[in-house]
């Protein structure tokens, strides 16, 4: 699949709904965000359209301040990406409007369950020292 979209198109879809990048500093920052359509619906950036109307008018809304794990799953054995940071949990969280899913720390990843409440952030990986999304538990917040 190629990408016919120019430099300059490329900046203006960047700067109007931000890149992954982006994503990740505004979470840093305390400010993550979703993208609401025009009919409700939430996805996450990078994003041009909705991915369930195909509507190009998306807007800034704030994502709510903690989630709930709705699944999660523990990694003993990991891709070499990974290698360091086992064992952790990866969990899917519903924040309302739309769900993130990331790695799971401030606790044993075996302690990680359904239905507890987390807060997103931004930390590493052991391994290569990438950004990603954490999240952790709200009473360790």
């Amino acid at each position: 699949m190629t990408d016919d979209r120019d430099s300059a198109d490329e900046t203006a879809w960047s700067s109007e709904h931000g890149s992954y990048e982006e994503w990740l500093d505004a979470i840093a920052n305390g400010e993550g965000y979703y993208l609401e359509s025009p009919a409700g619906y939430g996805s996450l950036p990078p994003r041009r359209v909705c991915p369930h109307t195909g509507s190009p008018a998306l807007t800034h809304k704030p994502l709510p301040e903690s989630g709930v794990i709705v699944s999660v799953s523990v990694v003993h054995v990991a891709a070499p990406g990974f290698a360091d940071d086992v064992p952790y949990a990866t969990a899917m969280i519903d924040f309302g409007p739309v769900r993130v899913s990331g790695i799971v720390r401030g606790r044993d990843p075996v302690a990680v369950k359904t239905g507890q409440q987390v807060r997103i952030g931004v930390e590493t990986r052991e391994t290569t020292d990438d950004r990603l999304v954490v999240f952790r538990p709200v009473e360790d917040s």
